[in-house]
């Protein structure tokens, strides 16, 4: 989601963009890196409570992707693992909000997806080149 080596502190960074999407209504105009940003909306996979996550935007077709990458740190985002307990969740693109059904992707739907990302973000490359996991990709469909 953020490059912490740029950007500062992530967890800042990210109640930022949080701040500003739900103050103005509209992730239009909030941006990672000169980027495009939606905000999902998920339960926590202990606690159950709400968070909000910033993360690329990824759009095809109607479906988005989430990249697990946490700047290629050795583990997954805490938002991957809430997406893992409770795969329906609300993403905001824009003004506009919808219900989605999270699933991981594996093999060569995992690898078009991958493509797709690192053309929307090219850091993906790099931050897979950091780590020994393999970053995942969720697929979003409309529920």
């Amino acid at each position: 989601m953020t490059d912490d080596r740029s950007w500062g502190d992530p967890n800042q960074w990210a109640r930022m963009q949080v701040e500003k999407i739900l103050e103005t209504g509209t992730t239009e105009g909030v941006e990672a890196q000169g980027l495009p940003i939606v905000l999902l909306t998920l339960r926590g996979a202990k606690s159950g409570k709400v968070r909000h996550t910033p993360v690329m935007r990824i759009e095809r077709n109607g479906r988005y992707a989430v990249v697990a990458s946490k700047s290629g740190a050795a583990a997954h985002p805490d938002w991957y693992h809430n997406i893992k307990a409770h795969p329906e969740i609300q993403l905001q693109d824009g003004t506009e909000t919808r219900t989605y059904v999270a699933r991981e992707l594996q093999g060569s739907e995992r690898a078009e997806w991958w493509e797709h990302a690192v053309t929307a973000f090219p850091q993906y490359t790099e931050y897979q080149k950091n780590t020994d996991r393999v970053i995942p990709v969720l697929v979003l469909e409309p529920r």
